[in-house]
């Protein structure tokens, strides 16, 4: 009888049990993606070959630029493809292993999410310690998350202790590191923006901001001028249109910006039109630099080094909303989209 044996680790006799589910890209969205966008694909448990695992994913991670990918735009990430399964960032446990360096129960972080079973390259997975962190955290606040907010405050935006910070999106999964680690090195003054009264009061009451507002509730321009009299050093921007143009309005000589997210405009079937106050630039000799987190990975050693003890002391707190069941994948990225988060969205398979 043929066992289905791997080359040389793990056996697939329960994989005559179950199946593998893919969320797949059923049509690219015209403005605010729908359910119809998607579809779900129940597909026999895929085998790998040499060099590769077979991982079970258990928890998926759901981000704003998977937005961008299901359009056919140019852009800095390969657009996903009609008909073929979606991807992102995985944690799971290895089922099968080809390679001498992974074995059956290692537990690895991917980027072949969207799927229940997922075959991987050995070198695109690394291995993580369920122990030191709960797996979840290796998406978020330890993960990709973390590292954007550490490059984009520290790098990009070249924090300097006594600045005065205003965070949008502040109560998502970056915009939540970035206010705590700011507090953390010495701001000033640290304040945010949130779409919700519950959200607005968790960031002051909980991760210490000095200041946040509800961005619905008046306009950001007048609800930022309150919040920061005296101006603002830096702006880490993750929501863009209105937001940004109230951040230059109160933006001081000589500070930075990083443009890390424009959520508000994602869905936008025309081009957004430029900051109408742009041209403060000029007086206000401000910086705005754009940033990919790829361009910072080099920053990984130290941002585990400084981060990971402050995320095991408490010092640094971090909240996720986790969806279960992997058909809920599609519901739960147009609830990102709207808002319906605090902190990191994820889908436990």
């Amino acid at each position: 009888m043929d066992t289905g044996r791997s080359p040389r680790f793990g056996y697939r006799l329960w994989s005559y049990l179950v199946n593998a589910t893919e969320i797949r890209l059923a049509s690219r969205p015209h403005g605010v993606p729908t359910l119809e966008n998607f579809e779900i694909a129940d597909v026999e448990i895929p085998v790998p070959g040499d060099g590769q695992i077979l991982v079970r994913n258990q928890v998926l991670s759901v981000d704003p630029y998977m937005r961008g990918r299901m359009s056919s735009a140019k852009s800095y990430a390969e657009p996903y493809e009609v008909g073929k399964v979606m991807h992102g960032g995985a944690v799971g446990e290895v089922l099968e292993s080809t390679v001498d360096g992974f074995r059956p129960g290692d537990i690895v972080l991917h980027g072949l999410g969207w799927r229940s079973h997922a075959v991987v390259d050995a070198k695109h997975a690394v291995k993580v310690d369920p122990e030191a962190a709960p797996v979840t955290a290796y998406l978020g606040v330890l993960g990709m998350t973390g590292l954007t907010a550490y490059a984009g405050l520290l790098d990009v935006a070249e924090f300097k202790e006594g600045d005065t910070v205003f965070v949008s999106g502040a109560a998502g999964a970056v915009g939540s590191v970035v206010g705590q680690l700011a507090k953390l090195k010495g701001a000033k003054r640290v304040i945010g923006s949130a779409g919700t009264d519950d959200k607005v009061k968790w960031l002051t009451d909980e991760l210490g901001f000095d200041a946040a507002f509800n961005y619905k509730d008046a306009p950001v321009v007048e609800q930022l001028r309150a919040a920061a009299p005296e101006g603002i050093d830096v702006y880490f921007d993750n929501v863009g249109g209105e937001h940004l143009e109230a951040a230059i309005d109160s933006i001081n000589l000589h500070g930075r910006m990083a443009i890390c997210g424009m959520i508000s405009v994602y869905n936008n079937t025309e081009p957004a039109a430029a900051p109408r106050n742009l041209a403060s630039i000029i007086a206000k000799r401000f910086t705005m630099r754009g940033m990919l987190v790829g361009d910072h990975f080099a920053l990984q050693p130290q941002f585990v080094k400084e981060v990971a003890p402050l995320v095991s002391s408490g010092e640094l707190k971090y909240s996720e909303t986790i969806v279960d069941g992997i058909r809920n994948a599609p519901q739960a990225f147009l609830d990102l989209l709207d808002g319906a988060n605090t902190g990191k969205m994820l889908v436990r398979v």
